[in-house]
């Protein structure tokens, strides 16, 4: 009986009775054959081939054999690789280590064994395929097109062609540098910038002519909108940790500009007192039918603001010593009638320290 080779290392099984002689040298070529096949091995691509073929030698050395495969040389375009017999079923790692032979690459591989599926190697990279010997319908299947794994610890540059899900936290002490959109899921999404150390955090827009940053200044617990990329530096905008909002620089309005209004403030007999807290809004309506005292809380310098006054009767209108008005105007007050008092707070306390005008009564025309 003669020998054969249709096992998947292409190793020669001496028939019955073969090999009288000789049967030592088979027996070492063929151990010789696993270890090569367990090994490492080199194989060159003809230069600009398109199509190349790795045939596993029956009974003898070949590189193809081994179990990682580094496909070498000069291309101008993919490479088809076919690896045969297509009836042979091993694993294989392939390392895409070839050259452009121009300047349009660098170019991929696709390792193939018979009409079924393949498996493209990009220039560079190493996959872990498998044959699946299936004859001349044999595929070849990317064993780590979807790899489980415990803990994965990568030691260098980690770049992920398509989606990558984390189901638990992800760490990363390096640098993460996206190319695309970074969406936030889920039902409470939440970017956290920091960890409650006293540094500065900050988002920076990385322009072409200038660069823009949304930032915390740690060292004055504000939250800061400015120019360039250091926080702290050109500031247009800070927010303290009391809500108080600070703008630099001149503020352009396309649109309205529409102050808070207080809902209706009113005394229900003579000699009482409304107070106007400046901090919860800049306009107010007051309706009265008594005799009232008029005063603010909370002021801050700068504010400005409009009190509609509906006047129901005639009675007397007196304001707080800290209110500077006109003598004329507050007595003109007096009469029933609708008045617009505008104010302006030039100290942030102490007497005729809130400027106030008023209009004469007002009347719908018509």
């Amino acid at each position: 009986m003669a020998s054969t080779y249709v096992n998947d290392l292409r190793l020669n099984e001496l028939g019955t009775g073969d090999g009288s002689g000789t049967w030592g040298n088979t027996t070492n070529t063929n151990l010789e054959l696993i270890g090569e096949a367990f090994g490492f091995g080199t194989e060159a691509i003809t230069t600009n081939a398109d199509t190349h073929s790795s045939e596993i030698a029956d009974g003898s050395t070949d590189q193809a054999r081994s179990m990682y495969i580094k496909y070498t040389g000069a291309l101008d375009s993919n490479c088809t690789i076919t690896i045969t017999p297509n009836t042979m079923s091993r694993v294989h790692l392939i390392e895409n280590a070839t050259t452009d032979s121009g300047s349009s690459g660098p170019y991929s591989i696709i390792i193939s064994q018979g009409s079924g599926a393949n498996v493209t190697i990009p220039n560079g990279d190493t996959k872990v395929v498998y044959l699946d010997g299936a004859g001349s319908g044999a595929a070849v299947v990317d064993a780590f097109a979807s790899l489980s794994t415990v803990d994965l610890k990568v030691q260098d540059d980690l770049t992920v062609t398509d989606d990558a899900a984390v189901g638990g936290a992800l760490t990363v002490t390096g640098l993460i540098t996206g190319n695309a959109n970074l969406t936030l899921g889920g039902t409470t999404p939440t970017l956290t910038i920091g960890d409650a150390g006293a540094e500065d955090t900050k988002l920076v827009f990385d322009g072409n002519a200038q660069d823009f940053y949304v930032g915390l200044d740690d060292s004055a617990d504000d939250l800061v909108i400015g120019l360039g990329s250091t926080v702290g530096t050109t500031p247009a905008l800070s927010i303290d940790e009391n809500l108080l909002v600070t703008v630099s620089d001149d503020i352009t309005v396309t649109g309205r500009a529409i102050g808070s209004q207080d809902a209706d403030q009113a005394t229900g007999s003579d000699g009482g007192t409304i107070t106007m807290n400046l901090a919860d809004h800049n306009n107010f309506e007051v309706s009265i039918g008594h005799s009232v005292t008029l005063t603010f809380s909370n002021q801050a310098v700068g504010q400005t603001g409009c009190i509609f006054l509906d006047k129901t009767s005639t009675s007397a209108v007196s304001f707080n010593s800290i209110v500077a008005i006109n003598a004329t105007s507050q007595t003109a007050l007096s009469t029933a009638g609708v008045y617009l008092l505008t104010y302006m707070v030039k100290a942030a306390s102490g007497t005729g320290s809130i400027l106030v005008s008023v209009s004469g009564a007002l009347t719908a025309d018509g």
